[in-house]
């Protein structure tokens, strides 16, 4: 048996964020101070309710599959190089606190939350686990994970990702959802119209699988011209184009969400039976209830991951969510794999969501949707920019004739491309812009977005937070208001260091006889320690150090080290396990009728 070891260290960058998020939601949260107006408590871990000796970051990256999913393009497991999880988890926290002032402003007797950083990792890699774990296998497999390699940036596997690289030696990131763009783009470029095609299913499917396979010969065409020339091509084409710099200092440092007061609320408008609040609908009676935001109704009008997740949070924290489809439903339903008769990835972010149809390019569809947002206490999207203004349903649309309203607008980049243009608002160029393209990767590697949406899950979560402020505030002035956030202010709120860091062959995960395993931090600190622990061994480079744990087994080397009283965790390289395990029965659901996927449970705990 493993001894139990049990960690000491705190998770503070997860702690930092909560920290920053309230304060920056302070100004417009009401008054908590005073007899039986408490200030709710949070608690953020390492492991929450995963039964694992968690100690730090990258014990969670590996443990809860974030390692496994951030590899794939690569070559293998390997570790983000910013505390991704912990940023989560961080804004978890503080979406359970506003959450707590939203109940405790309506009645309801809820005081305290937990969360922990492997529930916000878990989140975070909820499409994944749907994906893997759906019951109907149809479409293409989940790619496996080959052993990771310990060389630097002349060993990655240009073909896993999607960035090209130039005759100048220029990065670039490219992005378009038309794939008449993407065929005249790489004609400018010499590529044959049929090779284009084969480049573009691996292009779109790289947000759902997380690898993008394209054939060699579009990099090699890619090589064959200048950065100049890739721009006027893009330019000519509508495709989106950015340079990704080795810089990971953010280009912007937006706030996280921008909160503009709606109009003063009309005077004979419906009142919060506990609060005297203005209130759009009639309050849901609260006896009985549990969760903050139990008897609320948020309307969503989204697609792919930033906006669903969004509403999905509120949904899990006690809203009513109905979503707003195109007649005939999402496409997104459909794509394999299936869980029954609908997507694993769709299901995973909008189960359980009523659905109205409503064609918004017709006027009774766009009645259709101010009916909706006029009983709703939140409405929520995530369209283009501009297109809310055509459409006559923005912020100044709605609220003037609903006040108490919370309106918000999940982007891609809010306004930091001022009057210009922006580019697509997709997850990869929003890393490109605002430098985690490079921060996710040590020095060694040669900077390229994660193909692990990073930014879409935390845009959503970021998204979600404005809202729960927003609703907050509505909570004390009766006023409801407009949310803004981005991809880009969601980015903006990971740590980094000024300099990409560099590694050692013991900051990656070790390949061991049956597996992998990840060094904990004291191990990682002081390799002379390791070096005990191998038979005979002489003085040696980490990366022949790092060769001789292929001799044992994961658990031989876990139970050596803990007798040493050194950490490791080991790699989880299949997330279909996370639904056996017993040290994630507590965190994640199986699969059951009902949604056919695994899923991890609500990642907070009300008290």
């Amino acid at each position: 048996m493993t001894p139990h070891l049990r960690a000491a260290a705190r998770p503070d960058v997860a702690a930092a964020i909560a920290g920053r998020l309230l304060r920056h939601a302070a100004p417009d949260l009401p008054e908590t101070s005073g007899p039986g107006r408490e200030t709710p408590r949070y608690t953020v871990d390492w492991a929450g309710p995963v039964g694992a000796d968690l100690p730090d970051e990258r014990a969670v990256q590996a443990a809860c599959g974030l390692m496994q999913v951030h590899g794939r393009a690569t070559g293998g497991p390997l570790p983000l190089a910013v505390d991704y999880a912990s940023v989560v988890a961080g804004v978890l926290a503080a979406q359970g606190v506003t959450a707590l002032r939203v109940a405790r402003a309506r009645g309801l007797d809820l005081r305290e939350v937990r969360t922990s950083v492997a529930q916000g990792a878990l989140l975070a890699i909820g499409q994944y686990l749907a994906a893997e774990t759906a019951r109907d296998n149809s479409g293409p497999p989940e790619p496996d994970s080959p052993p990771p390699s310990t060389a630097g940036a002349d060993a990655l596997p240009a073909g896993g990702l999607a960035t090209l690289e130039t005759s100048d030696d220029a990065r670039v990131e490219v992005e378009t959802l038309d794939p008449l763009a993407w065929r005249e783009f790489w004609a400018r470029l010499g590529v044959a119209p049929a090779l284009a095609g084969r480049g573009w299913l691996p292009f779109q499917q790289r947000f759902a699988t997380a690898v993008c396979p394209l054939p060699d010969e579009l990099h090699r065409a890619a090589r064959r011209r200048t950065l100049a020339e890739l721009r006027a091509a893009a330019h000519r084409t509508g495709i989106s184009l950015l340079t990704v710099g080795s810089d990971p200092a953010p280009a912007v440092r937006p706030a996280a969400w921008c909160l503009t007061p709606g109009p003063a609320p009309f005077p004979r408008a419906r009142r919060h039976q506990h609060t005297a609040v203005p209130g759009p609908r009639p309050a849901v009676p609260l006896s009985g209830a549990v969760l903050p935001l139990t008897g609320l109704r948020v309307v969503e009008s989204t697609r792919r991951v930033q906006g669903p997740l969004a509403g999905h949070v509120l949904r899990m924290l006690g809203a009513e969510v109905v979503r707003i489809e195109p007649l005939g439903g999402d496409p997104m339903r459909w794509l394999p794999p299936l869980a029954g008769d609908c997507s694993a990835r769709f299901s995973a972010l909008n189960a359980g969501k009523p659905v109205v149809e409503a064609d918004l390019t017709t006027a009774p569809g766009r009645a259709m949707v101010r009916a909706l947002a006029a009983a709703a206490d939140v409405f929520l999207h995530n369209w283009a920019p501009g297109k809310a203004a055509r459409l006559g349903l923005d912020a100044s649309d709605l609220l003037p004739d609903h006040p108490a309203l919370v309106y918000a607008w999940a982007s891609g980049f809010g306004d930091a491309f001022g009057d210009r243009p922006p580019p697509l608002g997709t997850d990869y160029l929003a890393q490109v812009h605002s430098g985690l393209a490079a921060a996710v990767r040590p020095a060694d590697q040669p900077p390229a977005p994660s193909l692990m949406t990073l930014t879409d899950v935390l845009g959503g979560l970021v998204c979600a937070q404005g809202v729960l402020a927003a609703l907050a505030a509505r909570e004390a002035t009766g006023r409801g208001s407009r949310v803004d956030s981005s991809l880009v202010s969601a980015a903006a709120l990971v740590p980094r260091s000024a300099h990409r860091p560099r590694w050692t062959a013991l900051d990656r995960p070790l390949r061991t006889a049956d597996g992998h395993l990840y060094l904990g931090p004291e191990a990682r600190a002081c390799p002379e320690t390791v070096l005990r622990l191998l038979d005979g061994a002489g003085p040696m480079a980490t990366e022949h150090l790092a060769a001789r744990f292929s001799r044992r087994t994961t658990e031989e080397w876990t139970v050596r080290l803990a007798e040493a009283g050194l950490t490791a965790t080991p790699v989880l390289t299949d997330l279909t396990a996370l639904a056996r395990a017993p040290a994630f029965r507590a965190a994640v659901a199986p699969p059951d009728p009902s949604t056919g996927h695994a899923r991890p449970y609500a990642p907070w705990e009300f008290a």
